[in-house]
């Protein structure tokens, strides 16, 4: 091969080599926001059911609770 395909040829597999590493890293990128946003969503849907649980507590019937100590 001449010089210039040789020279070519080298450009073209350091770009691809580049390449792969920014492909790589992409996805690791994206495998973590993934996990980072199944977290939160876990995160909110726990708290969810708290705030849930808790206005159940808020409104339950009073006929259910004891009367006042003072009556």
């Amino acid at each position: 091969m001449s010089d210039s395909t040789d020279k070519r040829l080298e450009e073209l597999e350091t770009r691809l080599s580049f390449q792969e590493q920014a492909l790589s890293e992409m996805s690791d990128a994206l495998a973590e926001a993934r996990m980072e946003a199944y977290r939160q969503s876990e995160l909110l849907r726990r708290a969810l059911e708290d705030l849930k649980t808790l206005r159940t507590m808020l409104y339950a019937e009073s006929g259910s609770e004891p009367p006042p100590p003072h009556y």
